[in-house]
């Protein structure tokens, strides 16, 4: 189904109008979904009303959220001054609602001893996610970082000990404690902690432009911050840390403020 909204999306982009055929566009038009783009270089890039960092060869990256309208404008100012807006057609998905049970009261409704914690591991969280580096990281492709049997996908509704919960906006994975993690991409380490309240062990890699990628309950973090990865590179191993009730890895996205589904970079879970 995505393929066929990529293909219409791009024949949009490419119309009769000399600066459509200028830009081009690929990637999954659909909630959750990254789309890489090519314009000329030196030009300037909006999407909506957030300015777009561009490469010195006119690439750059942009992200539809778990919730985002079915609709985004993209605008490109040419060097020679022209603008061309552009209408993205973003298709909806359905989600799964997934319901969790057993897990320690304090860890549903954190104690109130915890809280200023909490904010302060969500602002460390937040401030990595605001990055907007010049690295291309994400130019080297994505693949697994895990191999293992998916319990949880992005978008899900969880309903803990009974009580509706945020969406999930990553993939669970799991794998016996202590297998590897590795880089699904190239990246910078910008986060890597032993024991957030949450998410226990956690690593977060800067891909560049704004894309970032989480890690999380693993039980060691084997990296350090400012370290630079390759795909493959091992970041951490599989744990049960932080707010968790197994071995597995918790897999996610992001473009800035906008949630993306990792799944749609990479194919089938190998068998």
């Amino acid at each position: 189904m995505w393929r066929g909204l990529f293909v219409a999306v791009l024949l949009l982009v490419s119309a009769p109008a000399a600066d459509a055929a200028e830009l081009a566009l690929d990637g999954a038009f659909v909630q959750g979904g990254l789309v890489q783009g090519k314009a000329a270089a030196g030009a300037e890039v909006w999407f909506g009303e957030q300015p777009v960092r561009v490469a010195d060869d006119g690439g750059f990256v942009i992200g539809f959220g778990r919730d985002f309208p079915d609709k985004a404008m993209l605008t490109v100012r040419w060097p020679d001054g022209r603008e061309q807006t552009q209408s993205l057609a973003v298709a909806p998905r359905s989600y799964k609602i997934q319901r969790i049970d057993g897990l320690p009261p304090k860890m549903v409704t954190p104690p109130a001893e915890v809280l200023a914690r909490i904010r302060r591991e969500n602002a460390a969280i937040a401030e990595v996610r605001r990055r907007d580096s010049a690295e291309r990281g994400f130019a080297s492709g994505f693949v697994w970082p895990v191999e293992g049997r998916i319990t949880g996908v992005f978008g899900s509704q969880r309903v803990l000990n009974g009580k509706p919960r945020r969406p999930h906006y990553g993939i669970d994975i799991a794998a016996p404690a202590g297998t590897p993690v590795r880089a699904p991409a190239d990246g910078d380490v910008a986060m890597a902690e032993a024991d957030l309240y949450y998410t226990g062990g956690t690593v977060m890699l800067d891909h560049g432009h704004g894309l970032t990628s989480v890690y999380s309950h693993l039980k060691d973090v084997t990296v350090s911050v400012g370290q630079r990865l390759r795909q493959g590179d091992v970041l951490g191993t599989v744990g049960s840390t932080g707010r968790s009730t197994g071995a597995h890895l918790d897999w996610r996205l992001n473009w800035f403020t906008q949630r993306l589904d990792p799944a749609l970079l990479v194919g089938p879970m190998p068998q």
